[in-house]
């Protein structure tokens, strides 16, 4: 069950959700929670993870069950995200990009033949994806990308570099965004070949657990049969980061969520004045703040999961879900922060390291203020971003 309802929220999912929202967050409690902040203080990604997530069904989750996928439906899929990042965002950051980033595009752009030689190891967690867009120069503009791709032979030859991208350091398969006659295409790069070269991003403060790189490619080949025939221009690329930032509109609120636990419990039990710091009224007001915001961001995340289940999502929509939920759950992360003084710096509560990693989250994928100007087209009709 939700650990916050103040909406009955689950009186409107149906036994499908609850079932695989119940399970995980066992997974969370059991296997993420103990470990967590270690791996965070160390900057390690919990490699043992994997295995674990894809038993679930989690890197399949919206995946057709003839390539392995468990097939269920956006809300459900949201819901798991929910708990995940309840864990920690670099772990709902690495089965994100595995389902929506790497998963999904060869699920929506490749061959009969390249989804049944790429998804099952992928669904599976016997490989482990990343999705090559972001430039080093291009991170907000994607369509100005220098990255490129010709024909020689029978194969394609990939030039340029990616940079942030989550999973690289460990990615089997890559699915590299190329400029191809002019046009933006997608292309499937395995293993390491000759002239691939992955630098992984060291000295972060968020995002610890989580593992980034950037990519280098010079006169890498990869066999005709590699290109994503279906991927036609920067909508394509779109399309699969907007089923990503809808699973960042869930998990943010469990970031949120699970911030918003802790800050209650310890007001109830830290005692100044002679009494629990949750008597007082300023307190009470940060935690009625916290609790609406939460309530909102659950609201705004079924209504798009149910959108998108029914097919009539618009890109707008997603912007306006992704933008206000991770307001809302930095909002609650740093309010919460607060609530516990001094402890609110240890990586010994949760609420620290949610709070380092949603200042990631509130940038990738669409900056807050690109989604401000996404927005700003949709109420407007006028495209400001020049």
């Amino acid at each position: 069950m939700l650990p916050i309802d103040f909406y009955r929220i689950e009186d409107f999912l149906t036994d499908e959700e609850k079932v695989v929202q119940e399970a995980a967050a066992r997974l969370v409690d059991k296997e993420i929670l103990p470990v967590i902040a270690d791996s965070f203080e160390e900057g390690k990604f919990l490699h043992g993870i994997v295995e674990k997530i894809a038993d679930q069904g989690f890197l399949g989750a919206c995946i057709d069950e003839k390539y392995g996928g468990a097939g269920i439906g956006e809300v459900a899929y949201g819901l798991m995200m929910h708990e995940l990042e309840r864990g920690d965002s670099g772990i709902r950051s690495f089965a994100s990009v595995q389902h929506s980033l790497v998963a999904y595009p060869i699920l929506l752009f490749g061959s009969e033949e390249q989804k049944k030689r790429w998804l099952p190891a992928l669904v599976n967690g016997k490989k482990i994806g990343c999705f090559g867009l972001t430039e080093p120069d291009f991170g907000s503009d994607p369509a100005g990308m220098l990255t490129t791709a010709r024909i020689d032979g029978d194969e394609f030859v990939l030039n340029g570099s990616k940079a942030w991208i989550t999973n690289a350091p460990i990615a089997d398969i890559s699915v590299i965004w190329a400029k191809f006659d002019g046009t933006i295409r997608s292309f499937i790069v395995e293993g390491k070949p000759k002239g691939f070269e992955v630098i992984p991003t060291k000295h972060k403060f968020s995002m610890r657990a989580s593992t980034t790189g950037s990519i280098f490619l010079h006169d890498v080949r990869i066999p005709k049969d590699n290109m994503l025939h279906g991927a036609k221009g920067l909508g394509s690329a779109l399309k699969c980061l907007n089923h990503a930032r809808y699973g960042i509109a869930w998990g943010v609120v469990g970031a949120a969520t699970a911030c918003f636990q802790e800050a209650r419990e310890y007001a109830k039990t830290r005692i100044m004045f002679g009494k629990p710091i949750g008597s007082f009224q300023l307190v009470q007001e940060k935690l009625a703040d916290m609790a609406t915001g939460i309530t909102a961001g659950q609201l705004i995340a079924l209504q798009l999961g149910r959108l998108m289940e029914r097919g009539k999502v618009m890109p707008e929509q997603v912007s306006l879900a992704k933008r206000h939920n991770v307001r809302m759950a930095l909002s609650v992360a740093r309010q919460a922060r607060d609530l516990l003084g001094a402890s609110g710096i240890s990586v010994e509560y949760h609420t620290i390291r949610h709070m380092l990693n949603l200042e990631s989250v509130f940038t990738y994928e669409g900056t807050d203020h690109i989604h401000t100007l996404i927005l700003g087209q949709a109420i407007t009709g006028i495209p400001a971003y020049r």
